[in-house]
């Protein structure tokens, strides 16, 4: 890969990053039942929205080491174990990330469930498993053809 694409998606990742950010911390104001809350009623009261923001970690940390695996390919050091390391962590930071989102799938039909409107959430969290399962087996498919890249030794 060209110096220029790996820059250009790097740039895509940082942007990414940062819509992200932002969305997870715009979207509390703009929730029905916060619609007239102070900024301590919002942040404070909630602690689903702590827990969220907490099941965000792993993907900033995928992130991150996206951003670091375009770096190595920049550097035309794709085939190292600095970048099967970065690979593994993007498949466990996706692992991870699916826990936590089956555990607010939980948290919406034991405690939600009858009090309100569950089927929103419910969706996109249903939505962001399949993402971050795609992205867990995809990353797992590069780490076992980086391992196994880097296994074979040339014939001497």
């Amino acid at each position: 890969m060209n110096r220029i694409p790996a820059l250009f998606l790097q740039a895509v990742i940082v942007l990414g990053g940062i819509g992200i950010l932002a969305l997870i911390l715009w979207e509390p104001h703009i929730e029905g039942r916060n619609a007239h809350a102070s900024l301590s009623q919002i942040y404070f009261h909630d602690p689903f929205l702590a827990c969220a923001y907490i099941a965000f970690i792993p993907v900033f940390v995928a992130l991150y080491q996206a951003f670091t695996l375009l770096g190595q390919v920049r550097k035309n050091k794709i085939f190292s174990s600095d970048s099967v390391k970065a690979v593994r962590t993007i498949k466990l930071s996706a692992i991870v990330f699916i826990g936590f989102l089956l555990a607010a799938e939980v948290y919406f039909f034991v405690v939600v469930r009858g009090q309100d409107d569950i089927a929103g959430g419910v969706a996109i969290c249903l939505f962001l498993i399949l993402v971050s399962a795609i992205v867990a087996a995809a990353a797992s498919v590069f780490e076992t053809t980086l391992q196994n890249t880097l296994n074979i030794t040339p014939d001497a």
